[in-house]
């Protein structure tokens, strides 16, 4: 089963906004870092997905600057398809709605936190297409 998903590659205040997720039944997504998002509603574009999840997640405004990336994702039970973009905010105020913690950090500090695997792609190509 392939399921879409949409993440938010969030910067604030020159930091990548991560969000660590809480109990799963599938443990190897339990309580690691991800980007913002979720699933792609039936009949629902990728933007206003990415829009609907984030104000759900962190009841925040996005600017979506660009696309980033999209990759393909095998999990033992699942796989995703994930469209990633990149987007700002000037209003991240702490508040999160569905998840347990959030960093906000450095492009070079992304790989100081467990990542879900799906994501470590999207790391790998932030670290070098922006990391100074």
């Amino acid at each position: 089963m392939l399921i879409e998903v949409v993440a938010a590659i969030i910067f604030f205040e020159n930091k990548i906004l991560c969000l660590k997720r809480g109990y799963s039944k599938y443990n190897y997504i339990s309580f690691k870092y991800e980007f913002p998002g979720g699933k792609i509603k039936n009949n629902e574009s990728n933007v206003s997905a990415l829009k609907r999840e984030i104000k759900e997640e962190l009841n925040i405004d996005i600017i979506i600057k660009n696309k980033f990336k999209t990759i393909i994702h095998n999990y033992p039970d699942f796989s995703i398809k994930l469209h990633s973009y990149i987007c700002s905010t000037d209003n991240f105020d702490g508040k999160l709605y569905e998840h347990s913690e959030y960093k906000l950090l450095k492009i070079d500090e992304l790989k100081s936190v467990n990542w879900l695997e799906a994501d470590i792609p999207l790391i790998d190509d932030l670290i070098l297409e922006f990391n100074d």
